[in-house]
């Protein structure tokens, strides 16, 4: 269409699988710039396996993965990571060892940020997130599962990132946790960050996105905005265990 803005991602007919198996069966999706998309669905829908294979991490069989108008379907994570992708794994897999400090300044190094550059966009990520300048010092693995995912999400945050893409972050957090994260990215989403958010968790991923896709065996059944998705009796049965 003339005039119409490209999506910062851009997934066509992915195609996905290990081994044998095949996991993902042509899914199509799309992020526009500034936009914050979930994509829900229950354990083992394939929603892990897509946000892998976006990121590079898992090879595609067909189909193609676009950012920012370009192919990079054959390009490795790490060069996907250094044009805008970024990453927060299932898990949180932040490095227990290391200050809170020192996990977000690990963050600016694909970008390769010189020291300044990097110590302003700490600043900026320690705004957003308090909790990581009052807790600078500590041992990240001290932290509670909910100050790891926010750091998590502010170590990907420190690459300056064209996009964030989050893998089950409420995962093995206590509700009260759960709330705080959501609150953060609602904040993210506010301020206009891209992000792709893949959640079991379909309450919490709705009041964080715009926009939905309902994953199902590695094939996207419903899209539509959020309010849409949560009015349909069959997303409101299935996803957010509510009859009628």
């Amino acid at each position: 269409m003339s005039g119409a803005q490209a999506p910062v991602l851009a997934v066509r007919g992915l195609v996905v699988g290990y081994g044998r198996i095949e996991v993902l069966h042509g899914v199509d999706l799309e992020v526009c710039e500034g936009k914050a998309v979930t994509v829900v669905g229950a354990n083992g829908a394939g929603k892990s396996t897509l946000l892998r294979a976006i990121a590079g991490l898992l090879p595609a069989r067909a189909g193609r993965v676009e950012l920012l108008g370009r192919d990079v379907s054959g390009w490795p994570a790490e060069r996907r990571a250094r044009a805008g992708m970024a990453l927060v794994p299932e898990g949180r897999q932040v490095f227990a060892g290391l200050s809170v400090r020192d996990n977000l300044l690990l963050g600016a190094y694909g970008r390769r940020a010189d020291r300044a550059s990097a110590l302003d966009t700490l600043a900026q990520v320690q705004r957003l997130f308090p909790m990581l300048a009052e807790r600078a010092g500590q041992a990240a693995g001290t932290l509670s599962g909910g100050q790891q995912q926010m750091l998590a999400i502010g170590r990907a945050l420190m690459g300056r990132p064209a996009m964030l893409l989050l893998d089950e972050p409420s995962l093995g957090l206590a509700p009260g946790a759960v709330r705080e994260v959501v609150v953060k990215l609602r904040e993210l989403a506010a301020l206009g960050t891209t992000i792709v958010l893949v959640e079991q968790n379909a309450a919490a991923a709705f009041k964080v996105a715009e926009r939905g896709y309902v994953l199902e065996r590695g094939r996207l059944l419903h899209s539509g905005t959020t309010a849409q998705l949560s009015a349909d009796p069959r997303v409101r049965r299935a996803y957010l265990g509510i009859g009628g």
